[in-house]
């Protein structure tokens, strides 16, 4: 039997498989409310058979966004269209996971596929258009002449409404039906920024040492775990490695690793990257050493991620040891049926994967001799 396609648990909630979509902006949200575009970009990577499905980064208050296009869980209002969400997700045998999230110095930049911010004042009304000055550990600004603003720096009262606002949001996410929550402390935004060196030039007790620099981590944690049904999973993202001399690396994931198992995460995310100055050899499978690390010396299950998706390769990557559940984001953009086509890869013959309203997929395979019919 497959390994990718095994049933695991976490705490109480079984994956139907070990595949998983991993969070991705789609920068296509009106103050940070899930809409039709939300409704059916992540409804078919259920019906091609993913495991778990995660909901993109999610800003835990409006100034924590990426952009003004995010989805947001920072008041009640916005629960009613992700649950409508997670509904439609259970329905087809999948998972629902949302990535909480503040970006930090990375705040408040353009949509990604605009050309800075160009939009007209038209536009501007229509979109729900903001800008905000963003809020960081120290205030440096993440990168000069690339569009980021120079942050404010945190003191502790407004670190200590940040972690107020993971609570909430927490508790938000737990009443629109969602089986696991994932904290964000990846890619250079607000969390990875205190990790990391490079970002974080604090002289409290948020800065410095790494036990310090953990600490914002830390008590987020305990505090989302806290709230969190004691039945259901806490994820992390992390970057394990920053790729550069400088900043967070392998052997500081490890270490944070084994802080987060001891105040009830139950899986990590391993990413990596996020900073200027990164020296990143992207190749297939370049992250897989990193969850392996984590999985390994950390002692958590991980998740690999980052340009995976030929299926032989994840099945290894399970089988070996490697990780423990097979993350993809663009791969699942280019084809949100990888699981149902992966697991015929892997030989299976059966079509128990596909939705019922799909069986004419079979059929088509019969005529065409192709799949298990292939020897028929």
């Amino acid at each position: 039997m497959s390994k990718l396609f095994s049933p695991t648990t976490l705490r109480g909630l079984t994956l139907r498989n070990r595949t998983v979509v991993a969070p991705m902006c789609q920068y296509s949200a009106q103050d940070g409310f899930a809409n039709d575009w939300h409704f059916v970009h992540l409804g078919r990577f259920a019906l091609g058979g993913f495991g778990l499905v995660m909901l993109e980064a999610t800003g835990v208050v409006p100034e924590g966004r990426i952009s003004y296009g995010d989805l947001g869980l920072w008041k009640d209002e916005q629960i009613a269209p992700l649950e409508r969400i997670v509904t439609f997700l259970h329905s087809q045998g999948a998972a629902a996971g949302i990535q909480l999230a503040h970006a930090g110095r990375k705040a408040s930049t353009s949509i990604a596929w605009r050309n800075g911010f160009d939009e007209t004042e038209e536009e501007k009304a229509a979109l729900h258009f903001e800008s905000w000055t963003p809020v960081a550990p120290s205030a440096l600004i993440h990168a000069e002449d690339k569009g980021f603003t120079r942050p404010e720096a945190l003191d502790e009262a407004g670190i200590r409404n940040i972690i107020d606002a993971f609570v909430a949001a927490t508790k938000r996410a737990d009443r629109a039906g969602f089986d696991t929550v994932e904290i964000h402390a990846a890619h250079g935004y607000l969390l990875n920024q205190f990790l990391s060196p490079l970002a974080n030039k604090r002289t409290d007790r948020y800065g410095g040492s790494r036990e310090n620099r953990m600490r914002l981590l830390l008590e987020v944690t305990e505090a989302v775990r806290a709230v969190w049904p004691e039945d259901k999973p806490l994820l992390v993202r992390l970057s394990v490695s920053d790729w550069h001399n400088e900043g967070w690396q392998v052997e500081d994931s490890v270490a944070l690793t084994r802080e987060l198992k001891a105040r009830g995460v139950d899986a990590i995310d391993a990413s990596s990257g996020g900073f200027e100055g990164a020296v990143i050899p992207a190749a297939a499978d370049y992250q897989v050493p990193f969850a392996t690390a984590i999985r390994n010396e950390g002692g958590l299950p991980c998740m690999a991620v980052g340009l995976l998706g030929d299926a032989h390769r994840a099945e290894d990557i399970i089988a070996n040891g490697e990780a423990d559940f097979i993350a993809l984001a663009r791969g699942a953009l280019d084809d949100p049926n990888w699981p149902v086509h992966a697991r015929h890869e892997l030989g299976a013959s059966d079509y128990d994967l596909w939705p019922k309203q799909t069986n004419r997929v079979r059929e088509r395979d019969r005529s065409l001799r192709q799949r298990s019919f292939a020897a028929s």
